[in-house]
């Protein structure tokens, strides 16, 4: 595992060595961020479940401004912290032990969430259901939600659209977008 692009393009990311987080690979990630390379640049990012990170860390390489990063195990947030501390963007990082659907009802808006729950819970829903409601995604703001190929995520309410999906084997990537308002 390691940043595939940007300021910390080429350095490695720590993971954990028991196997307890399921972090994206690669040729998923690097596709991922090719679908939203030009949509990065000052934006403030939210890692949800964030895992080791990376999917921040990698935001941030390629010229987010700041990420939030959310988990509940202090094992991920141990590797959030020294995978941010590693690559440099310690600063440019906040990382909360928390619920991560309890964070999202505190309000705070973002541009781009990134979405990876554990694939056999339904918590990609219900995250999504309390975006929807807290309205935490700035105008043209991106959702990106990675779950099991075979799993349906629901459409949005308005001004949120559901958008393409993206299938790399047995992941599916799926985007939403918060739309402008008049």
């Amino acid at each position: 595992m390691r940043v595939i692009s940007g300021t910390a393009r080429g350095r490695r990311l720590l993971q954990p060595e028991d196997g307890a987080v399921r972090p994206t690979t690669d040729m998923v990630k690097e596709s991922l961020f090719n679908i939203i390379q030009f949509q990065l640049e000052g934006t403030s990012v939210l890692d949800l479940f964030s895992g080791t990170g990376q999917l921040g860390v990698e935001a941030l390489s390629r010229g987010a401004l700041s990420a939030v990063f959310v988990d509940r195990s202090d094992k991920a947030l141990k590797l959030v912290r020294a995978n941010l501390s590693h690559t440099g963007f310690g600063e440019r990082g906040e990382v909360y032990r928390e619920d991560a659907l309890a964070f999202l009802k505190r309000g705070r808006k973002f541009d781009i969430i990134f979405l990876d729950p554990p694939y056999e819970s339904a918590l990609a829903e219900k995250a999504l259901e309390i975006i929807n409601t807290f309205d935490i995604l700035n105008e043209n703001g991106i959702i990106i939600c990675e779950t099991k190929a075979d799993k349906q995520l629901p459409d949005v309410e308005i001004p949120y659209k559901k958008g393409r999906e993206y299938r790399y084997g047995r992941i599916r990537i799926s985007l939403y977008s918060r739309e402008k308002t008049a």
